[in-house]
């Protein structure tokens, strides 16, 4: 019991202090010939639990650096992404305003717009087929300009 007071008091966590005191006397047991006697039990357990104790907060110092180094990875894609992400919408914007109409007005109508082809196809008097058609060959040359600024 006085062991666990001692790493408790280290550690400040009760289910490490507990793992910490477990494995001081598994260590004490391993090695208990090498213990010569020349200072009490308590104090050569305790020299054991410090240094477990060291070993375990080099062991959360690591991970705690992991951690803050995935995150900031993880933010820096995030940022990357969030800039790919508004370069092609500006580029798609840019290409969008140099399209032709009835293509331009199409594309907006069913993308910006949430239209159905029915609803576009009546908008320009037409049938739902050409609305179809003009929306699929919108597309096909915004990609073709796409690929042109690649």
């Amino acid at each position: 019991m006085k062991v666990y007071s001692y790493v408790l008091n280290l550690v400040k966590n009760p289910s490490v202090a507990e793992e910490i005191t477990q494995n001081t006397f598994i260590k004490a047991m391993a090695a208990r010939a090498p213990y010569r006697g020349h200072s009490s039990e308590y104090t050569w357990l305790c020299a054991i639990a410090k240094n477990l104790c060291r070993d375990h907060f080099r062991t959360v110092e690591k991970t705690e650096k992991l951690a803050d180094i995935n995150e900031s990875l993880a933010d820096h894609r995030h940022m990357e992404d969030d800039f790919v992400a508004r370069e092609s919408s500006f580029t798609i914007h840019k290409i969008l305003h140099n399209l032709e109409e009835p293509y331009k007005e199409v594309f907006e109508l069913r993308v910006f717009g949430e239209s159905s082809f029915a609803e576009i196809a009546e908008i320009f008097s037409r049938t739902e087929s050409w609305a179809r058609v003009t929306y699929h060959r919108a597309k096909l040359k915004i990609k073709e300009r796409l690929d042109l600024y690649e």
